[in-house]
């Protein structure tokens, strides 16, 4: 489709394992090179992630794509977490390639926290509403010389176009197990929803995954490899991923989101949802369940209009 990123293949993953990481650490910090290192469990796909000591991690990208992102972190964390009201990473050093590994990679202080899930969040409204204040403080920040979407980002804040093909594999794999003529609809209706143009900042990955609760409330947002400045409306999939009902209106209240950026979001959250399914075909695992939850609910918030 012409004017529309082209993805390209799929990233080829590489595995890391401790000892690896261990030689990266003692090589190139020493000062650290007596601290245990362990994979972290549920360490992300983009990124290979271990604790090193109590107080640190490790955080190597899996796929050159996703090595594009390093610098950019390292750039710009820092003074966006002068900016935000909840702790994000902020790297310590950035390491090099070395060890057999071949990409530019990252140390962080431990962020305390486990992932977000509506069974474990305490207050719906309260938490709904924390994670609009971080949102709109992030969309606040200036954009000057910000990371504009791109392979870094696979191209979150630029056009859901992007993402067509991928729902039109989703579907073919998931035929005449979900309601194909409503997700295109629904689909039809982001793409339609024209956007004003004025660039913010997203985070990009606003997931149940990248959401940390401490004690049932909203308490860190990590990995920001995804971040950059231009459409935000990717970060309003959450409201659909996670959260529902008054939580959901309380959100969009909150951030003040007019019909098309709410259609774009729900477009984000629709894409999503949809591949996941596919990808999860005959799963019953958080993933699958979480994925099919989040496409009930972009069902019935769209059709009860």
């Amino acid at each position: 489709m012409s004017g529309v990123p082209d993805l390209g293949p799929v990233p080829r993953r590489i595995t890391v394992d401790a000892e690896q990481v261990g030689r990266l650490v003692a090589g190139q910090f020493p000062q650290w090179a007596d601290l245990p290192i362990e994979p972290v469990a549920a360490g992300g796909w983009d990124n290979r992630t271990f604790h090193l000591g109590d107080g640190m991690l490790v955080r190597l990208p899996s796929a050159a794509e996703y090595a594009l992102a390093v610098d950019k972190e390292h750039r710009w964390l820092p003074p966006l977490a002068s900016l935000l009201p909840l702790p994000i990473p902020v790297p310590l050093a950035k390491g090099e390639p070395g060890a057999g590994y071949p990409f530019a990679w990252s140390i962080y202080p431990w962020l305390d926290g486990e992932p977000a899930s509506a069974g474990r969040i305490a207050d719906p409204a309260r938490f709904a509403l924390d994670l609009a204040e971080f949102v709109a403080a992030l969309q606040e920040v200036g954009t000057a010389g910000g990371p504009r979407p791109g392979k870094h980002n696979w191209f979150r804040g630029g056009t859901l176009r992007t993402f067509e093909g991928l729902l039109d594999s989703a579907l073919k794999t998931l035929d005449g197990q979900i309601d194909a003529g409503l997700v295109r609809e629904i689909w039809q209706r982001a793409l339609d929803a024209r956007w004003d143009g004025e660039e913010r900042w997203f985070h990009g990955d606003l997931a149940q995954g990248n959401i940390l609760l401490g004690d049932g409330r909203l308490a860190a947002v990590i990995d920001f490899g995804t971040c950059g400045v231009g459409d935000p409306a990717c970060d309003l999939a959450i409201a659909w991923t996670l959260l529902s009902g008054d939580g959901r209106r309380a959100f969009r209240e909150r951030l003040r989101v007019d019909e098309a950026m709410w259609a774009r979001g729900r477009g984000w959250a629709l894409w999503k949802a949809v591949t996941t399914c596919a990808y999860t075909v005959g799963e019953t695992d958080e993933t699958a369940r979480n994925a099919r939850r989040a496409l009930a609910e972009i069902f019935a918030e769209y059709s009860a209009g």
